[in-house]
């Protein structure tokens, strides 16, 4: 639509507003005042940005790489917090480009909290505190889509736990409810339509939602049947790729993936399992372009050269993870 042809028939409605042009009948009054809110409707729909760029709007989510912020909720400046996995807070993560949010479930005194590995070594606070804060953060920001993938090793109930802190905190108001019980890579909506849904919050739980009693009405869905995983708790810097969690009935190719981005060191090596720490001292390399492109091509090899949906990452504010994902998503680093 011609720029000028808009802004001229804007202009032309003002005149009528104030009356210093006429037409003939209100009924084509109206009409113009019609014909002119379509052409603004579309002129702002074709300009709408999705996740920051306009490019992304008309892509398919399983068609697209997000950045992912690993144990979201374990932030602390501190360097003496061996448990911590971030530097930066929640709200800070969405601003430096995380649209992937992922953190581990336990029980707390009764309450749903986010852990790292127990309560006892980090406390992240409560899941309803949590969500407030990133329900906060997209209320601002309309034109996002964010993805949700949680642990729930405690196997904690669904229906009983999680959907009910879902929607005492409004969350479950931006959730999206796919058309099938299992979605595969190419059957996911587009940028644009997620935010004009308005459902625009994709919740994935490894352990838990399998089992769906009404599919066609839940949104908090099975992880490892649409997304896979490579190992996690990586030591290797060179990131050797396999399928490390899946389930089916698709196969990994039809899924979309997850590659654990998050470099660890093994404090003590000598002794099984050992004990693995994130490696911070050597993040700014790990978040390298060539870092995090060399896995991500580890993985494209096994997957028809298709590109990771989400790269999962320690100490997200470190480093070119967010300029590294623009690059897997064709555009300038």
């Amino acid at each position: 639509m011609n720029r000028l042809v808009l802004y001229l028939a804007i202009f032309v409605t003002f005149l009528l507003d104030i009356g210093v042009l006429a037409v003939p009948t209100n009924g084509g009054r109206r009409m113009f005042r019609r014909h002119s809110r379509a052409l603004l409707a579309e002129r702002q729909e074709q300009e709408l940005v999705c996740n920051g760029h306009a490019e992304l709007c008309d892509r398919k989510y399983g068609n697209i790489t997000f950045l992912g912020a690993h144990d979201s909720f374990a932030h602390s400046p501190n360097p003496f917090a061996l448990s911590r996995t971030q530097e930066v807070n929640l709200t800070e993560q969405l601003n430096l480009g995380a649209r992937l949010l992922q953190a581990q479930s336990h029980m707390n005194n009764g309450k749903l909290h986010f852990c790292h590995t127990s309560c006892g070594l980090f406390d992240g606070g409560s899941v309803a505190d949590y969500l407030r804060t990133v329900k906060t953060w997209l209320d601002k920001n309309p034109n996002e889509v964010l993805t949700f993938i949680f642990t729930n090793p405690e196997n904690v109930s669904v229906s009983e736990v999680w959907k009910p802190v879902f929607e005492e905190t409004g969350m479950a108001d931006l959730a999206y409810i796919p058309p099938q019980p299992v979605m595969g890579r190419e059957d996911w909506p587009t940028l644009r339509e997620f935010i004009q849904s308005g459902k625009r919050v994709v919740v994935f739980l490894d352990k838990g939602a399998d089992n769906r009693t009404n599919p066609e009405r839940e949104y908090i869905l099975p992880q490892f049947k649409m997304v896979w995983e490579d190992p996690y708790n990586p030591t290797d810097a060179s990131f050797p790729c396999s399928v490390d969690r899946t389930a089916g009935p698709l196969a990994p190719t039809d899924q979309m993936y997850l590659i654990n981005h998050n470099l660890n060191f093994d404090i003590l090596p000598f002794f099984h399992p050992g004990f693995k720490i994130p490696d911070r001292l050597n993040t700014p390399r790990t978040h390298g372009i060539y870092s995090i492109y060399t896995h991500a091509m580890n993985c494209a090899a096994i997957m028809n050269e298709k590109n990771p949906n989400f790269v999962l990452t320690d100490f997200t504010n470190v480093g070119q993870a967010m300029a590294s994902v623009n690059f897997l998503n064709g555009f300038s680093a």
